[in-house]
């Protein structure tokens, strides 16, 4: 039985239970009144019932023929708490203490616990540090090899691919479309955390996109042929295919390297809205739908389990009644689980924090590299650490296959999805942009004060030294139609790769450089006074070399934010009808 089992088999509020050490200055879950604090819940004998009233006490005295233990030297152990609306009994020889203010323990309980997140439909919470024992019995592990990361690091940005299948496992969901299924990638979502943590970008990925499947491996270590210009969900379940599949699939598609997954079914959703209680959506207009089961009125309703489940199954219902509307109504669904599980209501609540830990990691099936309830817990406090209205919420741009004549599938459209994941794979963000575009320009012109060159008067020829195939040639073009540098060319790739970007100038050219510096947004790190060189024309010009670190044409290299690609996107914080 777990700490709130055992609870409510006392007839103890669970929040009772939560106590402030003052030696460690948080709150321990004390589940054996006599016993010090642990972290890691033990065996506790029931309290004594009251005469006649049924109603539970704490035993505050060692059992009979059993001595209580003593506090260790100089620790102030704190006795356990009163139950809510009981008389307050001070221990023998010991002071009564002033009452805790509600207010004061519920920002403790925030500040210790580390709180709760889920950053997707079928997503993953991070308890405290408390249960954390009790929960690693609860998480399922898949190994898919060398394809995820063998840890997780704290301080890096992370891509996790969240997989939410069609497989129909668990009491309730036979009867949901294909009995059948083996499994497929029905609902995929690559989330993106940045380095600074703050911002992060939940990317979906339809089921019905056609992608080439690259070669991988299955579960005894063979290999499964590829397959090309087939529907992205087959790249999970299909000929024995498992979540690294799916994964190179991805990568294969965006160049964005995938470093884990968490893959969950049908039960996830039901069972993490029950955890919280229950999860605000809007709908435009009222509906019932008889392929979802969903019957919903017009207006803010909660919903959670079988009803939650039916909202983000409803497809007919909604826009053209296709899956890339389907997918909107979850994203809106998503920002307001999200919101609920951070929310005060939530947060302050040990019993919703338990519940909600022990949904999560049942729910979840996830890579060996994250695989202990420790690790979900650091990637769930990562992602807590973004502020909702830097949590960007968009879909792959696609357009209708040409190839067919009855359009039932997409393709990833070449005039935006390149942009969208060069943004992912270098970190930028996808918020904030107006505010740091001005800022950035405010920086360019303290930089170019006193600078006599102007931009047609640079002359630099580019080379590739490290950035993606065909950086130099974009960021040339940026340069002759955006900037006004007509005066560059590109010169290839260079000799060696570079991890940083670099700007060689002669003493001359000093002007030019600063000019652009502070076009392209280098540090003073990037600028390597030195020799010039020759170009087509025969004029000494600067050899501007592209490393790894390059961000894409036209975006600052001290940037960590640039202009969006017209894509339909929202934010965590917003709250929006579904029509």
């Amino acid at each position: 039985m777990d700490a709130q089992g055992r609870g409510r088999a006392d007839d103890i509020d669970p929040a009772d239970q939560w106590v402030l050490n003052p030696s460690t200055g948080e709150y321990e879950l004390r589940l054996t009144p006599s016993a010090p604090q642990s972290a890691v819940p033990g065996p506790r004998r029931s309290a004594p019932r009251s005469g006649g009233t049924g109603e539970a006490t704490r035993n505050r005295s060692a059992a009979p023929g059993r001595t209580a233990p003593a506090e260790a030297p100089g620790r102030d152990v704190p006795p356990p708490r009163r139950r809510r609306g009981a008389p307050e009994e001070p221990l023998p020889g010991r002071r009564s203490r002033r009452p805790v203010k509600k207010k004061g323990k519920a920002k403790k309980v925030v500040l210790w616990t580390g709180g709760i997140m889920a950053f997707v439909l079928v997503g993953t919470a991070g308890a405290a540090y408390l249960y954390l024992k009790h929960l690693e019995g609860n998480v399922t592990t898949e190994d898919v090899g060398n394809v995820a990361d063998s840890g997780f690091s704290k301080d890096e940005a992370f891509n996790i691919l969240i997989i939410g299948t069609d497989k129909r496992t668990g009491a309730g969901n036979e009867g949901y479309g294909d009995k059948g299924s083996v499994g497929h990638a029905d609902t995929n979502i690559l989330l993106h955390v940045s380095k600074d943590r703050t911002n992060a970008t939940a990317m979906s990925i339809p089921r019905d996109l056609i992608v080439d499947v690259p070669d991988c491996e299955g579960k005894d270590g063979a290999v499964i042929p590829g397959t090309q210009n087939v529907r992205f969900n087959t790249s999970l379940g299909q000929d024995g295919r498992n979540p690294g599949c799916t994964m190179k699939t991805v990568e294969e598609v965006t160049g964005v390297d995938v470093n884990h997954f968490a893959m969950a079914d049908f039960n996830a959703v039901k069972t993490l809205t029950t955890a919280v209680g229950g999860v605000e959506v809007c709908l435009a207009k009222a509906v019932n739908d008889k392929e979802s089961k969903l019957n919903l009125p017009a207006g803010k309703s909660t919903i959670e389990g079988e009803r939650a489940l039916a909202f983000v199954r409803t497809r007919h219902s909604f826009g053209n009644q296709g899956d890339l509307d389907r997918i909107k109504v979850q994203q809106q669904f998503m920002s307001s689980l999200m919101r609920k599980m951070t929310s005060g209501d939530t947060l302050t609540s040990p019993t919703k924090l338990i519940k909600l830990a022990n949904a999560a990691t049942k729910a979840l099936t996830v890579d060996t590299g994250i695989g202990k309830a420790s690790t979900l817990k650091d990637v769930a406090l990562e992602l807590k650490k973004v502020p909702m209205k830097n949590i960007t919420f968009l879909t792959v741009p696609v357009k209708d296959n040409p190839t067919e004549v009855v359009k039932a599938t997409v393709v990833v459209d070449e005039a935006n999805g390149p942009q969208v994941f060069n943004m992912i794979k270098n970190d930028v963000s996808f918020t904030e942009v107006k505010a740091k575009e001005k800022k950035e320009k405010a920086t360019v012109a303290a930089r170019l004060k006193g600078t006599k060159s102007a931009a047609d008067e640079v002359r630099v020829r580019i080379l590739n030294g490290g950035a993606p195939g065909g950086s130099a040639q974009e960021e040339l073009t940026y340069l002759q139609t955006e900037a006004g540098v007509s005066k560059s060319e590109n010169a290839g790739n260079a000799e060696k790769t570079l991890a940083k970007t670099t700007l060689e100038y002669a003493p001359d050219q000093a002007d030019q450089a600063r000019r652009l510096a502070a076009i392209m947004g280098l540090s003073g790190s990037a600028m390597k006074p030195g020799e010039s060189v020759t170009n087509s024309q025969g004029l000494p010009t600067m050899t501007l070399t592209l490393g790894e670190d390059f961000k894409g044409a036209g975006v600052k290299m001290n940037s960590s934010s640039a202009s969006t690609p017209e894509v339909p996107k929202t934010t965590a914080n917003e709250v929006k009808c579904a029509s």
